[in-house]
């Protein structure tokens, strides 16, 4: 019962903000999908526009508790869950072609976040979470690393509305690319699925291929399997993350605390190895012999865990929006959309490169 009174409020209104945002972002205007926008963007909008015009909601005292638990610990919940569907083996097998140019672009682009971080002296919280937004998985990476580096709702809200922007801007001007610079539908798809952040602009970048060439859900298929082939870079660039800020906070070089104080066990982002733990069972239960509960596990678990994670990630992203003062967020924009400009720009060079190199275009 202090549970609900203390965090209720909060989670509740989080839970329907999560609600109203995945009605939106499966709505249809003429051929436009607002699938592309994403439901945790509209949540983030919807928490920060809560927030400007009602101020004492958010930071009053019914609200505030629940407010931090649902930004942080639901977060967590949320990747822990994602962790369900991802078969490591399965996307490995399917989109092993594309792994060349999976790893070129990633590390290009955590390279030039690392290099704009330098150039622009930028809080290097937020470079990280572009880089790595950029080069894995927009929101979902955004949101496996944020814990992991206690990055605040602020670094989190401006490294999201930087990777939407770009999200949005591909969605819509790669099909059209593409087809100028003459690339086959292997060639979009692995384009699409290495080059966009998000999985929800891959998926419509390579829907628009597929409706202007008539190659009946080929290449978003294939898009598909390449976008979840870069996905699983979560997992070893959350753990040297995590590992990296564990050693810092031990010498007491990240300003948390005396690094003879503190304990591993502590600090660590322990909901890290949950998910990877989660993802190594759907990759176990992939291995076994076919039965009725293999393919329910697939069809219905599976399915299930994704809805679910997205919806907390969109509960999360509407609490971080509470948190998050809009004002300061469009004055602190610039370095953070340069950077993401730069990063989105070298990854698409360094996808086409590599496919010309390897001869797949």
């Amino acid at each position: 019962m202090d549970f609900i009174k203390r965090k209720g409020p909060a989670v509740l209104f989080a839970a329907a903000v999560a609600g109203l945002s995945t009605f939106l972002a499966g709505l249809h205007i003429g051929s436009f999908s607002f699938e592309v926008i994403g439901a945790p963007v509209f949540a983030i909008l919807i928490g920060m526009i809560v927030t400007a015009f009602f101020p004492a909601f958010a930071s009053g005292e019914t609200m505030k508790e629940g407010v931090t638990f649902t930004s942080k610990k639901i977060l967590q919940w949320a990747v822990i869950i994602l962790g369900f569907t991802l078969n490591i083996k399965t996307v490995l097998a399917v989109g092993g072609q594309s792994l060349p140019v999976i790893i070129a672009t990633i590390a290009t682009s955590l390279i030039v976040a690392y290099i704009m971080c330098k150039a622009l002296k930028m809080d290097k919280k937020v470079s990280i979470l572009v880089g790595v937004g950029s080069s894995i998985c927009g929101g979902s990476a955004i949101a496996a690393t944020a814990p992991v580096i206690d990055a605040d709702d602020e670094e989190i809200a401006r490294s999201i509305s930087v990777i939407f922007l770009f999200n949005v801007i591909a969605a819509l001007i790669f099909p059209t690319l593409g087809n100028a610079l003459g690339l086959t539908d292997q060639g979009f798809a692995l384009f699409a699925g290495t080059a966009v952040n998000d999985t929800s602009s891959v998926t419509a970048a390579a829907s628009a291929w597929d409706s202007m060439k008539g190659t009946n859900g080929l290449v978003l298929a294939q898009a598909t399997t390449v976008k979840l082939t870069r996905t699983l870079a979560i997992i070893p660039i959350t753990l040297v993350l995590a590992f990296i800020r564990t050693r810092s906070a031990k010498k007491g070089n990240d300003g948390t605390a005396d690094g003879a104080k503190i304990s591993f066990s502590k600090i660590f982002p322990w909901f890290i190895l949950y998910f990877i733990a989660a993802s190594l069972i759907t990759t176990f239960v992939a291995l076994l012999p076919q039965s009725a509960f293999t393919a329910a596990y697939s069809a219905h678990f599976v399915h299930g865990a994704k809805w679910l994670a997205k919806f907390f990630i969109a509960m999360a992203m509407c609490a971080i929006g509470l948190n998050t003062n809009i004002v300061s967020l469009v004055k602190k924009g610039g370095k953070p959309i340069l950077m993401g400009f730069c990063c989105w720009v070298a990854i698409a060079a360094v996808s086409l490169v590599m496919q010309h190199i390897l001869g797949y275009w």
